[in-house]
């Protein structure tokens, strides 16, 4: 699918030399970004479910040594 993305002129300069210091094209640094971002967002997310299920199961120890 295109896109269209609009950059300021100094976002541009940015990209740009990411793109030449890497060998990459401006397009691929923009790819690799968003599958890095996507990456960390997911393991916020699995990070959330897992202290979502183990931090009740503690609760009562952590209020005891005051880490909440």
């Amino acid at each position: 699918m295109a896109m269209t993305l609009r950059l300021t002129d100094e976002e541009n300069e940015h990209l740009a030399e990411l793109a030449a210091s890497e060998g990459r094209s401006k397009q691929e640094i923009m790819r690799l970004a968003l599958a890095d971002r996507w990456a960390r967002l997911q393991k916020e997310q699995q990070l959330g479910e897992v202290l979502s299920r183990v931090l009740p199961r503690y609760q009562s120890l952590l209020d005891r040594i005051g880490t909440t």
